[in-house]
């Protein structure tokens, strides 16, 4: 049983009712356990500013107050637009006091696509970063300005004062907390519907014991973009949940974010795939830098302590590793967890060999977003996790190889997407299931191995099904390479059947005042070694060198849909 058992029911009947507390009742009962700990902090330079959770309590009634003053009511929407804050945090928790929704969109976003989305969510009120405001077209009946501004339109944020009671009931379990836009490797967005219930139920499960062991002493880093579900779960509400300090961080520059994980003592880290691939990277180049037998004699202590960690579960990585973990401000990490997008094994193989305890999951904007965690004591390196306590998880319609459609049910999943009958009802099989569009096969201990979207599926001559994103893995730890897609091309009209073809942008940092023919020869000889890892039908048999860069989301995938319009060819096809 997980550990709502020893927390929840402990405090059932007084801070709240019912199966799940609301985000703010979450809030209410450890500001009465942790008042006084730090609840939100962020970084000028080198100097830290904090408020405790007394504090941000005040913050978050004041804004509620503030909106009842503006007439603002239960399930009114209100736009939250900025970058990562404590100001952004006090407004989505203030909105959601009030029994209000919050409607986070991404602070990249075009400012059409924001006044697009802001009528559609029928919002009533946006709180934004001036500039966000500045070039926003959209009918509001008022704004509110996350940053300094000089527009006297906007009502300035620091304006508002606290209070020391919420203005209304606080919203319950079954409230509407959040509508989150999906932005997808499609582009085509939806608005996922998520109660209070959908992502408190997510938080306890994910924190699970037997998954995870955060404390209220942990620090965890607010460095993705907090309008994606997984930033917004897995590290903004999982520290309200546990009571920790959280630390917003403003960029993904790797020197600033070393640096605010080494000052701020961040002791969970979680991220995407690239910035992983970016740190390790580092290292190893350091590690090289030392000379052959530095270098020998490092790797050889990590295959060492990987074995130590796996077969005698002791650990001494973390001391033989020590300053080499400081050097990328993971010294005082207790575990790192990747999401996001799909993780090399050997990057992941690479960093529990360093001592870090990494584990990676998996989930979707519409289950809250976690379904799958690898238990720090009991990871399996190919996989995504074992699934979450309350999950039940099913695979459909299984090829020989137990491969099909991943479908799962949970009380972390959402009631579908906003003003969306058709997609909501596509969304769901008959019998109460939600349909992941994603292929994977489970193990006998229900642990899940992803092979790819079903839509991105390559069939080719031979019948052979091929899965692009297994084929882009073997790509993660090349310098070279700042982005690479694998996709179908139609290689045989008549038979239907389609070739294997890779995009690639270089990294052109690495290739600066390299001619044509040398960024030709490199990329060819890593196309030929990955090919050398594959078996016959999963070769890649066209190369096309890209001259731009493939759009792509926040947490940095690739946009397929919008592939053809960054297509050009550099150096043409090999």
């Amino acid at each position: 049983m997980i550990e709502k058992k020893t927390i929840l029911d402990r405090y059932r009947g007084e801070f709240f009712e019912g199966e799940w507390p609301s985000i703010i009742e979450m809030l209410n009962l450890n500001t009465h356990r942790y008042g006084e700990r730090p609840a939100f902090s962020h970084f000028e330079g080198n100097t830290k500013h904090s408020i405790t959770y007394s504090e941000l309590l005040e913050r978050v009634y004041g804004v509620a107050t503030f909106l009842k003053s503006k007439g603002i009511k239960k399930g009114d929407r209100i736009v939250l637009n900025g970058k990562n804050s404590p100001a952004w945090g006090i407004s989505y928790l203030g909105i959601q006091a009030i029994g209000a929704v919050v409607v986070p969109l991404d602070n990249q976003l075009e400012s059409e696509r924001v006044d697009a989305l802001s009528l559609f969510s029928e919002a009533r009120a946006i709180f934004a970063d001036s500039d966000v405001l500045e070039k926003s077209e959209a009918t509001f009946e008022f704004r509110v300005s996350l940053t300094t501004s000089s527009n006297s339109d906007f009502i300035d944020f620091s304006t508002i004062k606290g209070a020391k009671k919420a203005p209304a009931p606080l919203p319950t379990e079954n409230d509407l907390a959040a509508i989150l836009f999906t932005s997808g490797t499609t582009g085509n967005e939806k608005g996922v519907v998520l109660t209070h219930g959908n992502f408190m139920s997510n938080a306890f499960q994910a924190s699970d014991p037997n998954f995870l062991n955060f404390t209220y002493e942990d620090v965890f880093y607010g460095l993705l973009p907090l309008h994606h579900s997984y930033s917004m779960t897995a590290v903004f509400l999982e520290a309200i949940k546990q009571g920790s300090e959280l630390i917003f961080g403003h960029s993904l520059a790797v020197s600033k974010v070393i640096s605010e994980m080494r000052n701020g003592k961040i002791s969970l880290f979680l991220a995407i795939p690239l910035l992983y691939n970016k740190f390790l990277a580092g290292l190893m180049k350091k590690v090289r830098e030392k000379g052959a037998v530095a270098y020998a004699l490092i790797r050889t202590l990590m295959v060492v302590n990987g074995f130590l960690r796996k077969v005698f579960k002791i650990n001494p990585g973390r001391r033989w590793f020590h300053q080499l973990l400081d050097g990328i401000g993971m010294a005082s990490n207790r575990i790192c967890i990747c999401g996001g997008g799909p993780l090399s094994p050997k990057t992941f193989q690479q960093y529990q060999q360093l001592g870090l305890d990494f584990i990676q999951g998996y989930g979707l904007t519409e289950t809250a977003p976690i379904l799958t965690l690898n238990p720090v004591s009991r990871f399996k390196v190919k996989s995504v996790g074992k699934v979450l306590p309350l999950i039940e998880m099913r695979i459909d319609e299984p090829d020989l190889l137990g491969v099909g459609e991943v479908l799962v049910k949970g009380p972390n999943v959402c009631q579908g997407y906003y003003k969306d009958p058709q997609n909501t009802a596509e969304l769901f099989t008959e019998d109460g299931f939600l349909k992941t569009g994603d292929l994977g096969h489970l193990d006998k201990e229900n642990y899940l191995y992803l092979k790819g979207r079903a839509k991105n599926l390559i069939v080719t001559e031979g019948g052979k099904n091929v899965y692009p994103e297994e084929i882009e893995d073997h790509f993660q730890l090349y310098g070279e390479i700042d982005q690479v897609l694998v996709r179908g091309y139609m290689a045989n009209k008549a038979a239907k059947a389609e070739g294997i073809e890779a995009l690639i942008y270089p990294n052109i940092d690495y290739f600066d005042g390299k001619g044509s023919d040398y960024v030709t020869r490199e990329i060819d000889k890593i196309v030929r070694e990955v090919n050398k890892k594959l078996v016959a039908y999963k070769k890649i048999d066209k190369t096309t060198i890209l001259e731009k860069p493939m759009e792509m989301t926040t947490t940095k995938k690739i946009q397929r849909n919008k592939v053809a319009r960054t297509i050009g060819r550099l150096l043409g096809s090999s």
